[in-house]
């Protein structure tokens, strides 16, 4: 018979899992990092399995940690669920602003906001492409690659690492490279990784303004291109795209900023677990095309 666990013990691994630290859990938490390892030993002990693996800095869920934290964030969003039903100014409730790079939110983001409107979490999201400076007087969250400096005092969680794409149309392929021109250094990133150079250093180099562009000029069939896997996710689906060459990390990651601890907000908490959970099942459509662990 399995030994019977806290719901608060949960809560104490869902947070190590999210920020993959003791550490930053115990501040969020309010506790000391002494109670929370031993939360996690406690349901460890209690499974009778290891839910993490430490890897230099950071804590790796194992398969039963990634399976247990699915669980949790199911059980923390119909629970957040509730409490939303529960508070007496839920008329009240204004919409979340999300602000978002420009190609991910078209591409990734804005196509699933139905599927976080069937939720019926008592608000909606209003969604806010800039990619530019942030400003929170008018934004509750942010989501951004980490190739600038937020200020000490925003919160940050991490949400993927990027996941990069050689893509080419099936049907039209050409000797052109569309390269946007937002991403400071891309080329000269690209020139370093060994099996992207040899074959991009053969096609003829022409430069768009944004990725959203290259994408849709790749749909076209006038050149490839590289992007986000998940800027593509749905054309390497229906077969619009296909991979030139073996996906590749190119050592950046997302995350979702806020101005304010996210725990502080309900409408933050749901979005966060939404969220998270659409990441895991793009994550797995698209390990299809790769042979790379990845963490969210």
């Amino acid at each position: 018979m399995l030994k019977r666990i806290s719901l608060n013990s949960f809560k104490f691994f869902y947070y190590v899992a999210m920020y993959e630290s003791v550490t930053i859990a115990s501040e969020k938490l309010f506790v000391t990092q002494g109670a929370v390892s031993r939360q996690i030993k406690n349901i460890e002990d209690g499974l009778n399995c290891k839910l993490f693996i430490r890897k230099g800095k950071t804590l790796e869920l194992t398969n039963e940690g990634l399976l247990l934290l699915n669980c949790c964030q199911s059980i923390f969003h119909e629970i957040d669920k509730c409490l939303i039903k529960l508070d007496n100014k839920q008329a009240d409730i204004e919409d979340l602003v999300i602000s978002c790079e420009s190609t991910l939110c078209m591409k990734w983001l804005i196509p699933r906001i139905k599927n976080f409107n069937d939720l019926n979490s008592g608000f909606e999201l209003k969604i806010i492409t800039n990619d530019g400076v942030i400003n929170f007087g008018d934004v509750d969250i942010a989501i951004r690659r980490n190739d600038f400096h937020w200020k000490e005092h925003i919160y940050s969680l991490k949400l993927m690492d990027e996941i990069m794409f050689f893509v080419q149309s099936p049907s039209k392929k050409t000797e052109d490279i569309l390269i946007s021109s937002s991403r400071q250094k891309f080329w000269g990133s690209l020139l370093k990784i060994n099996h992207i150079s040899d074959k991009i250093t053969q096609l003829n180099y022409k430069e768009l303004d944004h990725f959203y562009l290259c994408i849709e000029a790749c749909l076209s069939g006038l050149g490839s291109t590289i992007v986000s896997g998940y800027m593509v996710e749905k054309y390497l689906e229906n077969g619009q795209l296909q991979p030139v060459a073996e996906p590749f990390l190119d050592g950046s990651s997302y995350y979702m900023l806020s101005a304010a601890p996210l725990e502080e907000d309900y409408r933050k908490i749901v979005f966060r677990n939404w969220l998270t959970k659409e990441l895991n099942n793009s994550q797995n459509d698209l390990e299809k095309y790769f042979n790379i662990k990845k963490r969210i």
